[in-house]
């Protein structure tokens, strides 16, 4: 990604000493991130997925709340509960850290369905209902979810319904050689973090996500062109079920925000082709004894296979 937006480009200089070789891992989370929408990384533990939510969080200047998931978490550790309060003779809501803006869900698929289903509301409407009662979300709000390899002990594989909530699935890495050794040289520097100076306001966050929605322009060809792909993922012979009409946003929203970090405001077919790998793998259903790997030869061969619009 050519990214030519300079407060983006900040932010990435900001956050690279932190994230040695993760500068992709970065890029692709501000991309969901001011696309409105959630992210998930699935890969081991121990490669700064922890570090790479903090470090968003601080740079952009908002409130960060941790969920850790194990099999014992209950939906309202999550989402709050009510309790009663003796003096004043009534229940009082207590907030979890949903109402964050920037929620890390640690290892997402190690609670039991029950529990991950009470993050369906938040991402997807953006608020919680409890007890009959609906209460919004703050804004920004953003899930940045982490899940294990599920061939690891103790995990609860998401349902489509929840992995389509996720704008993106990403893997971190491992980082390079020569980064590794910086790392080893210097330590964690993940207490460094918490010092950052913001590099954005959290009204600049909210302007700047409402600027790539509302002036960054997609044609009626590049519409065309996300169709095409959307029918393509639909009839395809190594898919069950394609793209749903969910994704297809995912896939024009993210290439907006694509265009806008290369400082255009028009969607050309190189955001869509750059993005294609990390919207379109995890929502659609492939046909069984087909690897990860696959997956994403299959998405980047459905991409290569359709006319490019002038």
């Amino acid at each position: 990604m050519k990214i030519k937006n300079e407060r983006i480009l900040s932010i990435l200089n900001c956050l690279s000493p932190f994230l040695h070789g993760k500068e992709t891992a970065i890029e692709l989370s501000l991309v969901a991130f001011f696309s409105r929408g959630h992210l998930l990384i699935e890969d081991m533990p121990g490669l700064g997925k922890t570090t790479l939510a903090i470090g968003i969080a601080r740079a952009l200047g908002l409130e960060f709340g941790r969920i850790q998931c194990t099999s014992d978490l209950l939906p309202s550790d999550i989402t709050g509960l009510s309790i009663y309060n003796k003096n004043k003779g009534e229940f009082e809501f207590h907030k979890g850290p949903i109402f964050s803006n920037i929620v890390l869900v640690d290892e997402i698929n190690r609670a039991t369905p029950k529990t991950q289903s009470a993050l369906l509301e938040a991402m997807g409407e953006k608020q919680v209902t409890i007890e009959e009662q609906t209460y919004k979300l703050v804004k920004p709000f953003f899930v940045l979810a982490t899940q294990n390899p599920v061939e690891q002990y103790g995990t609860f594989p998401l349902p489509e319904s929840q992995l389509d909530r996720f704008m993106l699935k990403i893997g971190i890495g491992y980082p390079p050689k020569e980064a590794e050794l910086q790392i080893l040289r210097g330590g964690s520097r993940r207490e460094e973090l918490y010092s950052i100076k913001p590099i954005m306001e959290k009204s600049e966050t909210v302007e700047m996500q409402n600027q790539i929605k509302d002036n960054v322009f997609v044609s009626e060809k590049i519409l065309g062109y996300i169709m095409s792909l959307v029918e393509q993922t639909r009839t395809h012979k190594y898919l069950y079920a394609g793209l749903s009409t969910r994704g297809a946003l995912a896939v024009t929203n993210t290439a907006k925000t694509h265009a806008y970090f290369c400082d255009r405001d028009f969607v050309i077919p190189e955001d869509i082709k750059a993005l294609a790998p990390y919207t379109i793998s995890h929502r659609v259903l492939f046909k069984e004894d087909i690897d990860s790997n696959t997956k994403k030869e299959i998405v980047k061969s459905i991409i290569e296979e359709l006319p490019t619009p002038a």
